[in-house]
């Protein structure tokens, strides 16, 4: 058996490393992996381990080496990260796409990555084929997984035709080179690829916080462990090693953030805790007013990617039926981890407390420095007085891929500009107020929007965008598509002025792969224009 003191810092290690300290837990997906979709829905730590292996062999005999670029495209799973762990093993670079709604973005993406191997899901491959754009590049193995789709390009291989050869040999890369790339959430355009090392990732603290024993923050054998969030993203990674550390008695994979489907795992598998992005909790809410029961045994949700309203806190507080559950919540970047992360209880987010002061967007940095300093002159902002948020961590990624260029140009010394807007809140708290790209002089959109979305109920989203020369336009989704005119009259009660609300069913909204609205596209899909306050120099 392997020493219990020595940790994995490589992906491609992971997953072994847990199967040989003999964890139990079992993992439970809301449907089979696209890479093995005859294996089932139920695997343990040594079989999540074997499909690894699995996948490393097929890999390899599609002609992956070490030093290999991996291309990972499908539909949104938990085996994107058995896929970079396989890769890993091979000494390959992986780099996981989620599957954005831009055919466009993926061939660019796809063009920086310059990928040995392609690993492409039916569906986004059908897309590509439909929207005419080839994937045809000289020398790249084009390999398709999921269910069979009519029409697939010729050349296209399935893992059956690449399994089956010799085993390949483990070759790790070090420390300090690069091992896995995701990329960023592309909301204001094609996504960066960020690329992190073993040190940036696994290797640092802040990647590493969940496998520590902390008191009602993290996993207990017990524990059934529930997420829905973006699982090509840098999440994953830390949430796998966190949770495969503690060794709770279930997780529970929701690669589907549809009500029905939720619903269904839920009632299976009642979570203790729970995860999802902002965006997917905001959704969920529906669930939380007509089903309860669902969430009665959650003693912690978590939160993750963005900011999370009041509102949304509350009804899933309230849901909870243990004595005291929590809301854990996190912001940051996939380039460096963190930026401010809180821990919210039922009584602060009780309605009628000051939004300057609200406990779902003021919070500590989380093991990283954190300074606010003047977009202009780059002097350190007094408490109380807005500005970019320059973070100091060591788990910064290396670059950009194919974009050194852009990574230098947010890379300040020891400082890293995150592009985001906020201000000292005393005790080492920071508030979040804005992306600097969608400012709104005088006001914060998050506060805004965590107004309006209390004092409407049927709400289940509200963005407002700022706009030169204009009030500020609030875009709403409702749930049953509708709005009464005095019912918005008086959710703007005492607000400052806003232009007339649009109405945008939920399923239209624009959104990245981690559900954030794209508020770029939105704008220009609602007014036919790119003018913004913000500059956007720094996304």
């Amino acid at each position: 058996m392997a020493a219990r003191s020595q940790r994995p810092v490589n992906v491609g290690r992971l997953f072994h490393w847990a199967a040989e300290q003999g964890r139990p837990t079992v993992m439970h997906l809301d449907r089979p992996f696209d890479i093995a979709p005859d294996s089932g829905t139920r695997f343990d730590v040594p079989a999540l381990a074997a499909t690894v292996e699995d996948a490393a062999g097929w890999l390899y005999g599609a002609g992956l080496r070490h030093g290999d670029r991996l291309a990972i495209v499908k539909e949104n799973h938990y085996d994107f990260i058995l896929l970079a762990a396989a890769a890993a093993r091979l000494g390959a670079l992986p780099v996981m796409i989620a599957p954005i709604r831009s055919e466009a973005h993926i061939r660019t993406l796809l063009t920086r990555i310059s990928p040995k191997v392609l690993v492409m899901g039916t569906t986004v491959l059908e897309r590509m084929t439909a929207a005419g754009v080839a994937l045809d590049d000289p020398g790249m193995t084009l390999v398709a997984v999921g269910e069979d789709r009519p029409g697939l390009p010729g050349g296209t291989l399935r893992i059956d035709d690449v399994r089956g050869g010799a085993r390949p040999p483990v070759r790790f890369r070090g420390p300090h080179e690069p091992m896995l790339v995701t990329h960023t959430s592309g909301t204001t355009g094609v996504p960066k690829l960020v690329v992190h090392s073993p040190a940036t990732t696994l290797a640092a603290v802040p990647f590493r916080i969940e496998s520590y024993r902390l008191p009602l923050m993290t996993s207990r054998p017990q524990d059934v462990v529930a997420s829905g969030i973006s699982f090509a993203h840098n999440r994953n990674l830390s949430w796998t090693n966190g949770t495969l550390f503690r060794g709770p008695r279930k997780m529970v994979i929701l690669s589907d953030p549809g009500l029905e489907n939720v619903a269904r795992m839920l009632a299976a598998h009642p979570p203790t805790s729970l995860e999802a992005c902002p965006n997917v909790f905001q959704y969920w809410e529906e669930l939380a007013d007509t089903r309860p029961e669902l969430f009665a045994g959650v003693r912690r949700f978590i939160s993750t990617f963005d900011a999370v309203h009041p509102r949304t806190v509350r009804k899933f507080l309230g849901a909870s039926r243990v004595r005291l559950p929590l809301w854990a919540w996190g912001v940051g970047q996939s380039e460096i981890a963190g930026i401010a992360a809180g821990v919210a209880t039922r009584s602060m987010v009780r309605p009628g407390k000051p939004r300057a002061h609200d406990a779902t967007n003021v919070g500590f940095p989380p093991l990283v420095r954190v300074k606010v300093v003047d977009p202009e002159t780059g002097r350190k902002r007094p408490r109380g007085k807005p500005g970019l948020l320059m973070v100091r961590t060591k788990s910064r990624c290396l670059t950009y891929l194919g974009e050194d260029d852009r990574h230098r140009a947010k890379d300040q010394g020891r400082w890293w500009n995150t592009g985001d807007l906020g201000e000292y809140a005393g005790y080492g708290r920071i508030r979040l107020i804005d992306r600097e790209v969608d400012m709104i002089p005088g006001m914060s959109s998050i506060e805004l929007e965590s107004t309006l979305l209390d004092r409407l109920d049927r709400a289940s989203e509200v963005i407002v965008l700022g706009v030169p020369g204009q009030p500020p336009i609030p875009v709403l989704c409702m749930r049953d598509d509708a709005l009464d005119p005095q019912e918005w009259d008086r959710a703007c009660r005492g607000l400052p002025e806003m232009d007339k609300p649009r109405l945008v069913p939920w399923d239209e909204m624009p959104r990245t792969a981690t559900w954030k609205v794209r508020r770029g596209e939105l704008r220009e899909q609602l007014l036919g224009s790119s003018d913004t306050y913000g500059t956007g120099q720094w996304t």
